[in-house]
């Protein structure tokens, strides 16, 4: 890149003169990248793929457009038992937390004295719940059906997500991903992260051969890349790189007097500063694009998903709600195409495999198959989404996106998980290197 080649600042529509600086990879103005990386591509090229599933055209299914109500009626059901008042909270990596009904980041941020809430204080817990959400999400692929957590703290015994998520908070609180534990152990940096090591892992996380823990080293691989990538990218980390200081790079971006940041804008941010962190996906002109896979049939021959950075999104929107900020656009964002929403629709027919193998074979993340399954999940969450509203009788601004999955379509996944299969598990078997389900 020559030192006059303009770049694109996410979240803005200018572009200031040193927008490349302090970047791992800065992006051209123009970019054919940047078409692929935001919400409105995923549901476009997820519509395309769709729109091939519905004319009969698609080789690996059909859809049942007649259980398209009985779905969005199960799910109503099931968000009316989960929450009888209609108050669901979004769906984030913080329920993990919160597993078995205790509330643990409430209690550490109390032994931490996190709680004070003068502007200041307020604004540094902020940067400690970033510190603490965007490697706990990028650890949460799915953990495999043999896995266990034990929470001495609690007695439980916590499988997948929720299982996850308290080991990764453990794993933070006990300053793994700090630079100097003794003295600030809440906090993730990036000296830190790039030492993290399988073995670091699987002792906090009880991995063992009697209880093992799908694609450790890539999750392990994954954190080191991560740390890479911030001290690459002193525009957004800050020197030395800290997660916390993407609140001051995404603060520094609101016009003065604004305390409003736009959803699409946070992800965009979140694509184009951890792109590269992405192992071994396709690139376009030297440009990771991340949760992206081949497909013929999609426009570019292209599917973008972004479903952990998505995840990641609605899960920071909790801690910019705490720096005080209001987080608009929130259904810009597109349901999660992973096992739990899209088991909800092979699970409820509304989605059918030609060939039943599909849930025989171990599925490759690539697979055609695959990929055309989590495009049917996107567009067919928006689809849901609006008739659960209806069944509930509450408007899109009052019930978003990110409350329908928590509430919502992923409980409802689980739940006829478990009444399909003993376990639970989901309907397919993905061959998962931790890093995308």
């Amino acid at each position: 890149m020559n030192d006059t080649e303009e770049t694109v600042t996410p979240g803005t529509t200018d572009v200031p003169a040193d927008a490349g600086q302090g970047w791992h990879t800065p992006v051209p103005a123009g970019h054919a990248a940047l078409g692929l990386l935001d919400a409105a591509a995923v549901r476009r090229h997820a519509a395309a793929l769709m729109a091939r599933i519905e004319a009969g055209e698609s080789e690996h299914f059909t859809w049942q457009s007649e259980r398209l109500l009985p779905t969005a009626q199960y799910v109503a059901e099931t968000i009316r038992h989960n929450y009888p008042d209609l108050q669901v909270p979004y769906h984030s990596r913080w329920r993990h937390f919160e597993a078995g009904g205790v509330d643990r980041w409430a209690a550490l941020a109390a032994r931490a004295g996190l709680q004070a809430m003068e502007d200041a204080d307020r604004l540094e817990r902020a940067r400690v719940r970033i510190d603490l959400v965007i490697p706990s999400v990028l650890l949460d692929a799915g953990a495999g059906p043999d896995w266990r957590y034990h929470d001495a703290a609690t007695g439980q015994t916590l499988a997948r997500s929720e299982g996850l998520g308290v080991a990764s908070l453990q794993l933070f609180t006990e300053g793994a991903f700090s630079a100097d534990p003794a003295r600030a152990p809440l906090r993730s940096d990036g000296v830190a992260l790039v030492a993290i090591t399988p073995e670091r892992i699987a002792r906090t996380f009880q991995v063992g051969a009697a209880n093992p823990l799908v694609g450790l080293a890539g999750r392990a691989e994954l954190l080191r890349r991560l740390g890479e990538v911030m001290q690459a990218t002193p525009a957004v980390f800050g020197q030395p790189a800290r997660l916390g200081h993407l609140l001051d790079y995404l603060l520094a971006r609101i016009p003065a007097g604004s305390r409003q940041i736009d959803a699409s804008e946070v992800l965009r941010t979140l694509l184009l500063a951890l792109g590269p962190v992405w192992p071994g996906r396709v690139a376009l002109d030297g440009v990771s694009l991340g949760d992206c896979w081949v497909h013929p049939g999609a426009p570019q021959g292209l599917m973008p998903f972004h479903k952990l950075t998505q995840w990641l999104t609605y899960s920071l929107l909790e801690a910019l709600e705490d720096a005080g900020l209001e987080v608009t656009g929130l259904d810009a964002l597109t349901g999660l195409p992973e096992y739990r929403n899209g088991g909800l629709l092979l699970d409820m027919g509304l989605l059918a495999a030609r060939d039943a193998d599909f849930h025989q074979r171990p599925l490759r993340v690539d697979d055609p198959a695959v990929i055309e399954w989590r495009a049917a999940t996107v567009v067919a969450l928006d689809h849901i989404a609006a008739l659960v509203r209806s069944e509930l009788g509450l408007s899109a601004e009052a019930f978003p996106l990110a409350r329908v999955l928590e509430g919502g379509t992923w409980s409802a996944g689980r739940r006829i998980a478990a009444q399909k299969r003993q376990g639970g598990g989901p309907p397919v078997s993905i061959d998962s290197d931790g890093t995308v389900f």
